[in-house]
């Protein structure tokens, strides 16, 4: 189903309803842009981070936080 946004003059777009249903957003989401080199763009709904998980997460990167590990990984 197509549909229709016009761009403000600030660059704004408001997405139309049946586009916010069918991504399930809400006030305050995220969404991503995606360009093809064709010229498609792609929108999508970026999942919320939950706080736990990034704190558990950051705490298992100390373990390769050396200046060895820097040399290593710097060129990559």
């Amino acid at each position: 189903m197509s549909q229709i946004a016009k761009i403000s003059s600030k660059g704004q777009v408001t997405i139309p309803a049946h586009v916010r249903k069918k991504l399930h957003l809400a006030t305050g989401d995220t969404i991503a842009w995606e360009t093809e080199a064709d010229g498609r763009i792609w929108v999508r709904r970026l999942e919320p981070l939950d706080p736990q998980y990034l704190t558990a997460v950051s705490a298992t990167l100390s373990e390769w936080d050396t200046i060895e590990d820097d040399e290593a990984y710097r060129d990559l």
